[in-house]
């Protein structure tokens, strides 16, 4: 016989605790192991190519911090006026039960340079479909003595194509 009324809710899952508002910010990155790596994205539909990525970028120091692109900033990507398919929240929460990831913070800016000034990390992390030599974080991570680095991009993997596949378009 249970002792507990079936109308109880179960506690909170713990991974909504790596989500982070930006006024809560300073405090949450006090209190991450460092060095701390930082990457970006709109990881719409969660996918291997993400989950390598995130991992192999979590792997490169103590903790991850990954910078979401908000609904409003992932629109204006040009990504397709139906995207981001899954809203901020959803994405949010599915990328913060991952381990690889320590804490996930949005950011309405069509790039994340206002949350790298917050963040500060030692390493910053985009995939193989970007350079460092284009990238308009570089210069400011490399201004605090930061290193920018490029992980393999993992072929044939993106939310773009499995939406077309979706959509039998490919």
């Amino acid at each position: 016989m249970s002792s507990s009324p079936a109308s109880t809710s179960p506690p909170a899952p713990a991974f909504l605790r790596k989500l982070c508002a930006p006024a809560q910010l300073p405090q949450a990155l006090a209190a991450l192991p460092r060095p701390l790596v930082f990457t970006n994205g709109v990881f719409d539909i969660l996918h291997r190519g993400h989950v390598t990525y995130l991992a192999q970028a979590r792997a490169l120091g103590a903790s991850l911090v990954l910078g979401l692109n908000s609904d409003a900033s992932a629109r204006s990507l040009g990504k397709g006026p139906e995207r981001p398919l899954n809203p901020q929240d959803d994405r949010a929460a599915v990328l913060a039960a991952l381990e690889s990831v320590s804490l996930v913070v949005l950011f309405d800016e069509a790039t994340p340079l206002a949350l790298l000034r917050q963040v500060r990390p030692e390493i910053y992390v985009k995939g193989g479909d970007y350079s460092v030599a284009t990238l308009p974080e570089t210069p400011l991570v490399h201004g605090w003595g930061g290193e920018v680095r490029i992980l393999p991009f993992v072929a044939g993997r993106s939310t773009t194509a499995l939406v077309r596949r979706i959509r039998g378009e490919g």
